[in-house]
């Protein structure tokens, strides 16, 4: 059968493009392996349920207050002022986005993708479905890499695709504590700036209802990211709840400096490396970023100009590039050290940062209409920096 796109991947990402496509007419494949769950704390900001139209059963929990905890284990809560944010269970999640795309139209197949051929203008993708041993070839227009931070057909296809950087993300889902708990809150995400547990990163403990998430990142080479989880789950009391499933997973860090091969590939979310720094979100911009390769498929199939696959990337840096750079030098100036991590909490008090971080965190934009605000948190990053003010 020949296909308009072939999606490979159906995480965020992948499902969202693969039912724009098919919303707008397209003929479209989504090639997807059955049964892996992301590892991944699920918090969606306001702006995503509105913009992707999330229905409410989908949100398993409503966090109204951030807490962040330093090596010292100073504590700063942070409420969320005028909304929530919703927590999804990825295991529904990315099978409600899936089954919409379907219900949109989109094919859905069920295999790993092997690679890609062309002879002349004809591209075709082959891949090898579930529980079979032969590579099955599908004719395609385009193809949007969507197959996460390890992607094969960004390694394949894509300049730089091979060396993209990544932490490594492993969380635990366990049973959430039915009585009243002295550490945790149904309704607060809890964020650990601790060396003990990531020496470059963070753990986090975030409710899912009936379920939490409990789990850490570190980029570093032999951190024990099972033990660093186990250790979190003691600090935080829980380490005699039910454990429902262990995940990890690559995340990268860093978008790619080019999402598209010049003539038939786009990538998108993970494979194109956009996963927020400094807070490692990721579910958002994977479904910006498949929006955004949607399209520009669909104005590439329009015009049969290759360069407009460019428009992917574009779009989301035009939108998104200033807040990955401040929260890349967030990340870089305050993750490096304990200390560092003791004074960027100490930092969290203060109210003009509570309030300019979750602006830009629910509204996917950074607040330029308090330049006071802005100059007064400048000057107290300076006072941690120099260690004119003290770390708690």
């Amino acid at each position: 059968m020949d296909y308009d796109v072939i999606v490979v991947g159906g995480g965020p990402s992948g499902a969202t493009a693969a039912e724009d496509l098919a919303r707008s007419g397209h003929k479209v494949a989504m090639l997807d392996r059955a049964g892996r769950i992301k590892p991944c704390g699920g918090a969606i900001p306001p702006r995503l349920i509105r913009d992707f139209d999330i229905p409410e059963s989908q949100i398993v929990a409503r966090i109204g207050t951030a807490r962040m905890i330093s090596p010292s284990l100073q504590k700063v809560d942070i409420t969320i002022e005028n909304g929530f944010v919703g927590m999804v269970d990825r295991e529904h999640f990315d099978e409600f986005l899936r089954s919409r795309a379907s219900d949109a139209g989109a094919i859905r197949l069920t295999g790993t993708f092997v690679k890609i051929t062309r002879d002349g203008d004809q591209t075709t993708l082959w891949y090898r479905p579930r529980g079979e041993t032969e590579a099955v070839p599908l004719t395609t227009r385009l193809i949007i890499g969507a197959d996460g931070a390890r992607s094969d057909v960004a390694r394949a296809e894509v300049p730089g695709g091979d060396t993209i950087p990544y932490v490594i993300a492993y969380h635990e889902i366990i049973a959430a504590p039915q009585a009243k708990h002295a550490e945790y809150d149904p309704t607060r995400c809890d964020v650990i700036y601790d060396g003990r547990i990531s020496p470059d990163f963070y753990g986090w403990v975030f409710p899912h209802g009936a379920q939490a998430s409990v789990g850490m990142g570190s980029g570093i080479k032999g951190v024990d990211v099972k033990k660093a989880t186990a250790d979190l789950r003691i600090a935080s009391g829980l380490e005699g709840c039910e454990t429902i499933r262990r995940e990890g997973a690559p995340i990268p860090l860093k978008p790619l400096d080019r999402w598209d091969n010049g003539r038939d590939v786009v990538l998108a979310g993970d494979a194109a490396g956009v996963v927020a720094p400094s807070s490692g979100e990721g579910i958002y911009y994977a479904m910006v970023g498949g929006r955004f390769a949607a399209m520009a498929a669909s104005a590439c199939l329009a015009s049969g100009r290759a360069k407009d696959l460019q428009l992917a990337r574009r779009f989301f840096m035009k939108e998104h590039k200033m807040v990955f750079r401040v929260l890349r030098m967030m990340q870089d100036t305050w993750y490096k050290s304990d200390d560092r991590r003791e004074r960027f909490v100490t930092l969290c008090r203060d109210i003009d940062v509570q309030r300019l971080t979750f602006e830009a965190y629910m509204n996917k934009k950074l607040v330029r209409a308090r330049p006071m605000a802005h100059l007064r948190i400048m000057a107290k990053n300076i006072g941690h920096l120099t260690r004119l003010i003290p770390a708690s």
